[in-house]
């Protein structure tokens, strides 16, 4: 008998979950529901994001007084980590644990580092902003501390849970689980940010304290959910030392040596600065220069987001039947040389019209950048065991590119903007525009050069995922 005609509540409850989006990333081997769990690690990396490099930036400088330069030297403390990506995720792929797992030992110990740092974050800071009656220098040296073991715990844990949901994932659902652990991400960030603010609206040292610490908790919490039971045991692995063979410099030079991988790191540092070096100027150069509210640059995040998740449902529509993961991130280069173009144009037309639909495209064409170059990482080693390496690299040089893409951005807008008033370049020239769109037009270039890295990878083997089986339905396959 068809228990699901007897029971039209079951049926309707089916049927509502094939509309949620990206409910065909799910499989036999990893249901949905496991893969939404597993998914939560990528929400406790956004929250600690917008912690580091939004709510603390702002709380050290205007609340606590901290000198600005000593402010972006504590942000950018955690991408000394970034490129240890690599060995984290080789050491991920060869090592041997008493319970036979590779993955979940690291995702371990990099979510016990993020608990550690930020739970000892409030209290270094507020050191560190002369509230102490010992010696000067125990606030860095606390602070530094702090936002060390959040930075090494954030890519620890971000690496071994891409290469664990590469291990779990079919082949050919690859590109939607990549797309949702991207919304994953993006969710965790908006979340955050709101309650962040929210939270901190009446500011007290107390109350940041209770913050900050509380995201400690929560990440422990979301990471111990996120892993509990995702990884297989492998009996034959468990004991002893690790595989042998696995020596990282060989590893790696034998990984360099394909001229293939080192075109592909090479187009994604340049992308990925491309699309960085505007993160900390879209919202100040609204302000400056097109005369935009504060509520109104705070929208521009919004519609960033919109057009990353955007790009994030069409780029696993694209993938999932079989499409070129570079060709699609060729695209989001494209996209971003549009956008930026829009942004530089949106100053002369003075239209905050066009400076929106601009920042809307710059999130498209990351969001196509990001999950292009990503799911490339993922199908460069079709070895299991070669997973941790090549996301390690792709996370080495995403994340590095991005972090000085940041600061050079920002160094670069004041020394232009200091030029041109001193009259060192032209007299012709506005001094408040021309360091932003100096950056702007430097993100055409590097984007430009992306393209040209990535050009000659487009359509071989080794990159191109396999077309996703027919029959499935979800927001990922709803018309475009």
């Amino acid at each position: 008998m068809n228990l699901s005609a007897i029971n039209p509540g079951r049926r309707w409850a089916r049927a509502g979950l094939s509309w949620l989006p990206f409910a065909d990333a799910g499989s036999d081997a990893l249901p949905l529901s496991r893969l939404l769990r597993l998914a939560l690690f990528q929400v406790s990396v956004g929250m600690a994001t917008v912690l580091l490099t939004g709510t603390l930036n702002r709380v050290m400088i205007l609340e606590l007084g901290v000198p600005a330069w000593l402010v972006a030297l504590m942000v950018s403390l955690p991408l000394v980590f970034a490129p240890l990506r690599a060995l984290i995720g080789f050491r991920s792929d060869n090592h041997r644990s008493v319970f036979g797992l590779r993955r979940v030992p690291y995702i371990w110990m990099g979510t016990l580092l993020q608990y550690g740092g930020l739970a000892i974050m409030p209290f270094a800071l507020l050191i560190l902003s002369g509230d102490t009656h010992g010696p000067l220098w125990i606030g860095p040296v606390a602070a530094g501390l702090a936002f060390l073991l959040v930075g090494a715990g954030l890519h620890t844990t971000q690496t071994a849970g891409l290469a664990l949901a590469a291990d779990l994932a079919p082949a050919e659902l690859r590109p939607r689980v990549v797309a949702l652990l991207y919304v994953m991400l993006l969710a965790g960030m908006v979340a955050s940010a709101l309650a962040f603010g929210w939270l901190l609206s009446d500011f007290t040292q107390i109350r940041l304290i209770q913050v900050v610490q509380g995201s400690a908790v929560i990440t422990l919490v979301l990471n111990v959910v996120a892993l509990w039971q995702q990884e297989r045991r492998r009996p034959a692995q468990a004991g002893g030392e690790d595989t042998g063979g696995s020596d990282f410099r060989e590893a790696w030079q034998r990984f360099g040596q394909a001229a293939r991988a080192r075109r592909f790191l090479l187009a994604v540092g340049l992308g990925t600065a491309g699309f960085s070096m505007q993160d900390v100027l879209l919202e100040p150069y609204g302000g400056e220069v097109l005369g935009l509210s504060v509520g109104a640059t705070t929208l521009l995040t919004a519609f960033m987001a919109g057009g990353s998740l955007l790009a994030f449902v069409i780029a696993a529509r694209l993938l999932g039947r079989g499409g070129d993961p570079l060709r699609l991130a060729a695209w989001g280069s494209m996209t971003g040389i549009v956008a930026f173009s829009a942004v530089i144009f949106a100053a002369t037309l003075h239209s905050p019209g066009l400076f929106r639909l601009g920042t809307t495209l710059i999130g498209l064409g990351a969001g196509w950048f990001a999950v292009g170059s990503l799911t490339a990482a993922m199908n460069l080693e079709t070895g299991g065991a070669d997973h941790g390496l090549a996301l390690g690299a792709w996370g080495a040089a995403q994340a590095t590119a991005a972090g000085l893409g940041i600061a050079m951005g920002g160094a670069l807008r004041d020394v232009v903007s200091q030029l041109t008033a001193a009259g060192h370049l032209s007299g012709a020239l506005d001094p408040v525009v021309a360091g932003y769109a100096f950056v702007y037009h430097l993100e055409v270039g590097l984007l430009f050069a992306s393209l040209a890295a990535i050009g000659p990878l487009v359509g071989q083997r080794g990159f191109t995922p396999v077309r996703s089986p027919p029959g499935r339905f979800g927001l990922a396959e709803f018309p475009g």
